[in-house]
């Protein structure tokens, strides 16, 4: 499974930007995917994640604001990040399970349930 991420780079506050997960080895329909982050000096956490029946979960900070979702026909995970604030910056990483799983904050929360990882792909909010 090889997962390489997208569409990252610098943005001023109150931008977006929309990050691609492109999977090789690997269908993202079937599967629990998810994006996390790890902003400098802190623990990697959950963003948002999606289960095979689509059904989502994000992160608090970013709810309302955030959206993931699945390209089924690109074979790709997408984030959808509006109203962009200092506190996202971050390296962003995407993630593939092997499990069946709905979008839950468990699956949020657990990042163990994630076998394969990108690369990270920095972001970078500024004022």
């Amino acid at each position: 499974v090889q997962l390489v991420e997208s569409g990252g780079g610098s943005v001023q506050t109150g931008g977006s930007l929309r990050l691609s997960c492109a999977a090789s080895g690997y269908m993202v329909g079937p599967y629990l995917m998810g994006w996390f982050r790890r902003a400098p000096g802190e623990e990697r956490e959950g963003v948002a994640v999606i289960g095979n029946d689509g059904s989502t979960e994000c992160a608090v900070s970013v709810k309302g604001r955030f959206t993931i979702s699945k390209d089924n026909a690109k074979n790709t995970l997408d984030l959808q990040m509006n109203s962009l604030k200092a506190e996202a910056t971050a390296n962003y990483y995407c993630a593939a399970s092997s499990r069946e799983y709905y979008g839950s904050r468990w699956a949020l929360e657990t990042q163990r349930l994630y076998d394969s990882w990108g690369q990270g792909i920095q972001v970078t909010v500024s004022s």
